[in-house]
């Protein structure tokens, strides 16, 4: 018989420990029990990478109109009004709520928060803690996380799937919980709650230069699609234009508030480019920008292109961007003296799990927030900054949500144990590693930044074969961390690829040169599962 080692219960389980994770929990906590889990420590995720800021209207001579509509603008026609209109307007409350909490955002000489300015914007919104907001952000909950007595805190923990329960009278699942492994023993134990919610993050692990953590795996909307969810827009992957080119860094992001303070792009001769592409030339929107260096980098055979911030003071650049230039130091770069070698990396997964503006998903009982969730905020392109923003606004909304039906929603009934009586233990960990590596690059080569109907159609010829050899692996073999990336980074690539092969137009991030031209008619790409859960909670939300 099968033994479960195992069980937890708790009210909410929150899958996620990064910015939308911790917000959400944090206030929840109060009211219920939560448990927290995280693939890795709690500051393994994403966030802690965010250099720029988080961008929300805290300036007189700015509006939440215009920051709508410079994310409209970015969007290109595919951003959903209602919820750009919604995020916006939360955004002052979200920076509020982070500074209750401890984060230190950076002043100006007159103690006033300084506002910088990046590509896409119209005015200055991006708050910042110098060059690292994204660590300053994350420290300051995990400090809150900590101390709570409401949270539990499961670090080393990877969801394998979610479990459901059909109640008396109802034909329609709900989720009741997660079956998750132990990474630190092999365990796997089951995690049983009333409510289920999903802050993996994004995907971008799925290609071969990322400016993403090991553990962006596509883990949320893998785990939401088997279960029954929609997902939508997963085309649109965002491509950061500057990640450092250098043998010996890795996922290394050169923040665009470097270009928002006036850094320009150069080819190795010292020529600007950017020009020629936009007029707001190196604030222009992050698929120009990156579509621009790609083109040069291939027009020319370059192994990059560089960024030049040379013209500012020094003292300048050691305030604005201490994080930066110690990094770069230590690859031996001194970017007040040299410039710094950069290419476009992947960077942010703008689909993701259907939900609506409480962060609910297709299957009663589970909710999806942060990077992982498609909420129609970002279209066809994020704009920049707006990541964190989302995280916060969502984060809290979807707690709102919950907290209010949660003493309706009974403790889940029985589950059955996680059965592991007919797999052994694998001496052949080498094809995870080989299938991992396959993955990532033929996704860089042929699914990548510019994208063509027969590189897409190879991909996808590449990916349903390795689907069945990952199967089979996991049919056969104790589950591990790097198994359960694996197989949800392959699920991941082909949402990507089935959803690029239905795009018949070039928008936003998704470039094609069989299409070049932008449709007169802007529609979401939405994917339905075989086992589609429709709780006819968000039918009417998407055009």
């Amino acid at each position: 018989m099968p033994v479960m080692t195992r069980n937890f219960y708790h009210d909410v389980l929150v899958v996620g420990s990064g910015a939308a994770g911790m917000t959400l929990a944090l206030q929840l906590a109060d009211h219920c029990r939560v448990a927290l889990l995280s693939k890795g420590s709690l500051q393994s995720g994403s966030t802690p990478y965010a250099q720029g800021g988080i961008a929300a209207v805290f300036d007189a001579g700015d509006s939440c109109q215009a920051h709508g509509q410079d994310t409209q603008t970015a969007g290109a026609g595919l951003c959903h009004r209602d919820v750009v209109e919604f995020t916006v307007e939360h955004g002052p409350a979200a920076i509020n709520w982070l500074i209750a909490q401890g984060v230190a955002f950076s002043r100006d000489a007159t103690g006033a928060y300084h506002l910088t300015r990046e590509g896409g914007h119209s005015h200055r919104r991006i708050l910042h803690a110098a060059d690292a907001t994204g660590k300053a952000i994350s420290t300051a909950l995990v400090d809150r996380v900590l101390e709570h007595p409401g949270i539990e805190v499961f670090e080393q923990h990877v969801v394998v799937d979610l479990t459901t329960q059909a109640d008396a009278g109802s034909r329609h699942l709900r989720c009741n919980g997660a079956y998750v492994l132990d990474a630190a023993n092999g365990e796997v134990c089951l995690f049983q709650a009333r409510v289920v919610v999903l802050a993996t993050g994004g995907a971008s692990k799925v290609y071969l230069y990322t400016t993403n953590p090991d553990g962006a795996s596509g883990d949320g909307i893998a785990v939401a699609w088997r279960r029954g969810c929609r997902v939508a827009n997963m085309e649109f992957n965002q491509f950061h234009p500057t990640c450092l080119y250098h043998p010996s860094a890795k996922s290394f992001l050169i923040s665009e508030a470097l270009r928002g303070e006036g850094a320009q792009l150069q080819l190795p001769d010292g020529t600007r480019f950017m020009p020629n592409f936009h007029p707001d030339a190196e604030l222009a929107p992050r698929d120009i920008v990156a579509r621009a260096i790609d083109h040069e980098i291939k027009r020319l055979g370059a192994d990059c292109v560089y960024l030049d911030i040379r013209h500012k003071p020094l003292a300048f650049i050691e305030e604005h961007f201490p994080t930066l230039r110690a990094q770069c130091l230590s690859f031996g770069i001194d970017i007040a003296r040299q410039r710094i070698p950069v290419v476009p990396a992947a960077h942010y997964t703008c689909g993701g799990v259907v939900t609506d503006t409480r962060g609910r998903t297709d299957l009663k009982h589970l909710y999806a927030i942060g990077e992982c969730a498609f909420t129609g905020l970002h279209g066809a392109n994020r704009l920049a900054s707006n990541s964190l923003l989302e995280c916060v606004v969502f984060a809290t909304a979807a707690a709102a949500d919950i907290h209010q039906q949660l003493a309706d929603i009974p403790m889940p009934s029985f589950t059955k144990p996680w059965d592991a009586s007919r797999v052994t233990s694998s001496d052949e960990d080498v094809v995870i590693s080989h299938n991992w590596d396959e993955v990532r690059r033929f996704m860089w080569d042929y699914v990548g930044i510019v994208r063509t109907r027969k590189r897409l159609e190879r991909a996808q010829h590449r990916i349903q074969l390795l689907q069945r050899e990952i199967h089979e692996y996991y049919s056969n073999y104790r589950v591990s961390r790097d198994l359960l990336e694996l197989r949800n980074l392959a699920m991941a690539a082909e949402l990507i690829i089935r959803s690029a092969l239905l795009r018949k137009e070039s928008r936003g991030l998704h470039f094609t040169l069989d299409h070049p031209e932008l449709s007169v008619i802007a529609k979401d790409t939405i994917l339905v599962p075989m086992n589609f859960a429709n709780q006819e909670l968000i039918v009417d939300k998407l055009a």
